[in-house]
């Protein structure tokens, strides 16, 4: 049927102090006309301290790979999968500077750069291959990047033998003094979302709805009405699927705001849930949202802080993250921090699924995106740089064949696969910290 309405790509639904961006609708190509290409969105997640690497590496080469079993919860996706092995980010070893390898690890993996050893004001790092590329790219949405975490982290003094906490806490650099640091609260990432037309929201604004606890929701309820009416049924039933998505994260922020137990490791403020579970989930779904909604195209993610001395209660390990990454080869250990590899990646698993859920132009999410997840170490226990456990989810808008395990020579930089991620997103970048040249075999 033709449908008269044709909308921009940049609509939003409005109420006070509000605008809601929506998903990719039918009416926003005009009628019969061949879509334009989705764009590519990449996510470069984070986990802390290492991976107990004989569960993560999988023994064959190429398509025929068995998962291994910390990837098991991702086994379904194995089509939308890159296991790449042998990648070293040798900024994050000492090169004379003695300890400091957590500091390290979380500040050179994305920037490839050795950070300069201080805990005052003077720290130095470099460009990270998210900000390159939200440099390139992030004019065209709301916000050039996104960054969150699961953990509150200082960003000045000394976290890891005389590194400022600026190296431990942050993935993502827009210049050699300045980190991104995650934002950890998902009530104020919903704000920002959905809260006003800018990213610092109007506080008069926000202090009036957050006395009224009104659902943002209602407040676009009549714009969204008029809008549907005008819709063809395919349409509708996008919108109706999206806002009820997002009437039930703004629930589930409410919920963890109501809790009145706290984990006993950190004093939770209010919107952050107490537990690990629903807090990286809930900032997993905002994530898909922002790229359901085009919002963004470039976001970071860390699951925790690097040095994290989380507990995980919840699969029966109440022992810290970083105490038992130091197994010194003590089996019960080693399977411990092997349980909360495990769990890590099946947090990761909602996300995509999420992505591969959702319709985006001619595929979905998952097949116009990239999504990198991994650590600064492989062997925590030994703070090993190279090697490290690399995972690509996606189909990259067909950028390069997935479903298969490719090797590379050890001490390979880990920048050629970013400065390859780049040229893949169509943004120009020949060096990028330590890199020297692309890699080669992901597109055959």
């Amino acid at each position: 049927m033709m449908m008269q309405k044709h909308l921009s790509r940049r609509f939003f639904l409005r109420g006070a102090g509000c605008a809601m961006a929506l998903p990719v609708l039918d009416a926003m190509s005009p009628a019969f006309a061949k879509a334009s290409g989705s764009p590519t969105r990449v996510a470069f997640v984070y986990v802390p301290n290492g991976i107990i690497m004989r569960d993560w590496t999988p023994e064959a080469r190429g398509a025929a790979f068995t998962i291994p079993k910390t990837m098991e919860p991702l086994a379904a996706h194995k089509d939308h999968m890159l296991v790449l092995t042998g990648l070293t980010q040798n900024g994050g070893r000492a090169l004379g500077d003695g300890p400091g390898d957590h500091a390290r690890a979380a500040s050179s993996y994305l920037t490839g750069v050795h950070p300069r050893k201080t805990a005052g004001a003077d720290i130095k790092c470099g460009i990270s291959v998210d900000q390159v590329a939200a440099q390139a790219v992030g004019s065209k949405t709301r916000f050039a990047s996104i960054e969150l975490g699961c953990e509150d982290g200082r960003l000045v003094g000394n976290c890891d033998s005389g590194y400022s906490c600026a190296y431990s806490n942050s993935i993502s650099w827009r210049g050699e003094a300045t980190p991104m640091p995650p934002e950890i609260n998902p009530r104020i990432v919903f704000e920002r979302m959905f809260g006003g037309t800018d990213l610092a929201e109007s506080p008069a604004v926000r202090a009036r709805r957050e006395k009224s606890r009104r659902s943002i929701l209602d407040l676009v309820r009549e714009d969204a009405a008029s809008l549907q009416s005008t819709l063809g049924p395919t349409d509708r039933r996008k919108i109706d699927e999206y806002l009820t998505g997002v009437r039930e994260i703004e629930q589930r922020i409410q919920m963890a705001e109501k809790q009145k137990t706290v984990n006993p490791d950190m004093e939770m403020p209010d919107g952050i849930p107490a537990e690990f579970v629903e807090h990286s989930r809930l900032m997993f779904e905002l994530m898909a949202v922002a790229f359901q909604t085009d919002q963004t195209r470039i976001m970071t993610f860390m699951l925790g802080r690097e040095g994290s001395n989380r507990t995980y209660r919840e699969i029966e390990v109440p022992d810290p993250h970083h105490g038992i990454s130091h197994h010194r080869n003590d089996e019960a250990l080693v399977l411990k921090l092997a349980k909360i590899n495990r769990h890590h990646v099946d947090q990761f698993r909602t996300f995509i699924e999420r992505l591969a859920a959702t319709q985006d132009g001619d595929g979905t999410l998952l097949d116009h995106s990239m999504i990198v997840y991994g650590s600064g170490l492989s062997d925590g226990n030994r703070h090993s740089h190279h090697d490290l456990p690399v995972l690509v989810m996606g189909g990259a808008n067909g950028a390069w064949k997935t479903g298969r395990h490719v090797a590379y020579p050890e001490n390979t930089p880990m920048n050629n696969f970013f400065v390859t991620l780049l040229d893949k997103m169509g943004v120009p970048a020949e060096t990028l910290g330590d890199s020297t040249g692309k890699l080669a075999d992901l597109t055959i």
